[in-house]
């Protein structure tokens, strides 16, 4: 199943955060409404009985005296939603506010004296919050207990929580979709240079741009410089592949037309097999010349001393007749990104040019400076004749032999491909040193 474009993901993602968020944050937000609500109701049905009590009054007989209109004008007001009941010991009703004049109300708790009792229950198709205290009145050195009574009608309450709850979710809701479209806008602002990337690499596949050259945040930057290290790498190995092809064209011309002019001669059996092995060596420089890798992006970093440690190992027994001592000076921990297939054909040809020349001692030291990667091969032979023209690439292939340059040619190639710098010179007191240095990848 083909994933869904990361603005997708993103934009979901947030979605669902956002979604959750505000589902959460309403929920304790209208949680915590109602519990302050519900608390604010206890308090001021608290004060109704206060005032209630305030107002009541006992004559001498102990009979209950109340003004004719009370503080709480609700009490006087019928179906007005708050009502007020005073009971004797026994649990009659001895006096009740005319706003309950015809109402059935819930039977009241029955609390001790001095502690206050509430409840919530329902009669007629109604909710009813009610409170009761019980106080013990003193008349003439007599004790007599009434129960305060407060009842209110849930509608007005549930009224109130419907109503916030409504505005609630209304804002909650309306916020959640201005978050979204400022979350959709700046994705959209903040992707922009992906999409960017995208239309560039368009255009180089429709052969309208050459590389990547738009102005990219930091975080794309190692994107596109790889990308364009990538392009590089392919124009340069496709431009390796017709020089080689080329090359080889150029370079078989004069081995075929020796061949055709001396067809007839006696010895044309020793000029065929010379000029097939000149043939041979041409074919085999040319195809490693296609083959190199060269700068590879992201390429794996491997060690430098034991590839060297194994070259020089296999030359010891292709030159152990001469008794050529090598040598290798390279720390253990230096690594390149180098292809390894192109430093076993760099270090080889070296040490194959170097062992052919020396007398007896070749040394190979291998360093990091400068963030370039510097290779030497010394050796202790008669040198080169003309440097400057030995690290020219002067003598075409086709009119080289054995032992004239053929194996620096290819590493002049490789490091070529590398952005490096190949450099030969004659050492003071006899003997050549062949040198390179390749920038770090």
């Amino acid at each position: 199943m083909r994933p869904h474009s990361i603005s997708r993901r993103l934009f979901w993602g947030t979605a669902l955060a956002v979604l959750v968020f505000f589902m959460l944050a309403g929920f304790a937000f209208y949680g915590r409404y109602a519990e302050h609500l519900s608390a604010s109701r206890g308090e001021r049905l608290k004060s109704e009985i206060y005032l209630l009590m305030a107002a009541t009054e006992l004559d001498a007989s102990g009979r209950l005296q109340l003004p004719a209109t009370l503080a709480e004008p609700l009490f006087s007001l019928p179906a007005s939603g708050l009502y007020a009941s005073i009971f004797n010991p026994s649990g009659q009703e001895v006096w009740h506010s005319p706003s309950q004049l015809g109402r059935r109300l819930p039977e009241p708790q029955q609390p001790r004296a001095g502690e206050w009792a509430s409840w919530r229950a329902g009669a007629a198709d109604r909710q009813y919050q009610g409170l009761a205290y019980r106080v013990q009145w003193k008349i003439g050195g007599q004790s007599r207990s009434l129960l305060f009574v407060v009842q209110e009608d849930e509608q007005a309450f549930q009224a109130q929580l419907a109503q916030f709850r409504t505005l609630l979710w209304s804002w909650l809701g309306a916020a959640g979709v201005l978050l979204l479209l400022v979350q959709a806008r700046l994705l959209r602002w903040g992707l922009q240079p992906l999409r960017r990337v995208e239309g560039e690499l368009q255009q180089i596949e429709a052969g309208q741009l050459a590389r990547i050259s738009g102005t990219y945040p930091d975080e794309l930057l190692p994107l596109t410089d790889r990308l364009n290290l990538l392009l590089d790498q392919e124009r340069e190995r496709q431009q390796r592949y017709r020089d080689a092809l080329g090359d080889l064209a150029h370079s078989l011309k004069t081995p075929l037309a020796v061949l055709r002019q001396c067809r007839d001669e006696a010895d044309y059996g020793l000029r065929l097999q010379e000029q097939l092995e000149r043939m041979e060596r041409i074919v085999a420089h040319q195809l490693g010349r296609a083959a190199t890798r060269g700068r590879q992006a992201l390429a794996e970093p491997i060690q430098l001393a034991p590839v060297l440690e194994r070259l020089l190992a296999a030359m010891r027994k292709v030159h152990g007749a001469r008794g050529l001592t090598f040598e290798l000076e390279c720390p253990q921990e230096l690594v390149t990104r180098l292809d390894e297939g192109d430093l076993y054909e760099i270090a080889g040809n070296l040490l194959d040019n170097a062992g052919k020349w020396a007398q007896a001692r070749i040394t190979v030291s291998a360093s990091h400076t400068e963030h370039a990667l510097r290779l030497a091969v010394n050796d202790d032979g008669p040198g080169f004749a003309d440097p400057l023209a030995a690290q020219q690439r002067g003598v075409r292939l086709d009119e080289a032999v054995d032992g004239q340059g053929i194996g620096l040619a290819v590493v002049a190639d490789i490091v070529r491909s590398y952005g490096g710098v190949l450099s030969v010179a004659n050492r003071t007191g006899g003997g050549a040193t062949v040198s390179l240095q390749i920038p770090d990848q």
